[in-house]
């Protein structure tokens, strides 16, 4: 599992001044940030560039907005885009108020958001 510590702890930092309910779970190569056990982001080091990558579940009505931005690549990861979930590149979320925006985007769509049927860890 190779993401970026520092990467992981904004995101911590992030949810602890909003009082989020989360937690972590290693998966997609990377951590996961659950809140209100559901999926609502989180970093991996892309295997091919080797850049850290945020990931984002934004939804459907954000999704085609996302994707006109240069840093913004679709998720995929069996060559098929997940609608409603994005990639942010480094570029995207470099300063503090780039990272907030993508991880207030995420929060927003969180209680729209379906659970899955796995189980907390």
């Amino acid at each position: 599992m190779a993401f970026n510590e520092d990467t992981a702890q904004r995101i911590r930092a992030f949810f602890q001044t909003k009082s989020a309910d989360f937690y972590e779970k290693k998966m997609f190569s990377g951590v996961c940030f659950m809140v209100d056990d559901k999926m609502c982001c989180g970093t991996h080091i892309d295997k091919q560039s080797g850049e850290d990558f945020l990931l984002c579940r934004i939804g459907d009505a954000a999704y085609e907005t996302a994707l006109l931005k240069d840093y913004v690549i679709p998720m995929e990861f069996t060559g098929k885009p997940m609608k409603g979930y994005v990639f942010v590149t480094e570029s995207g979320f470099k300063t503090p108020k780039d990272l907030e925006d993508w991880l207030q985007l995420c929060l927003d769509f969180n209680p729209l958001a379906k659970a899955s049927k796995g189980r907390k860890q």
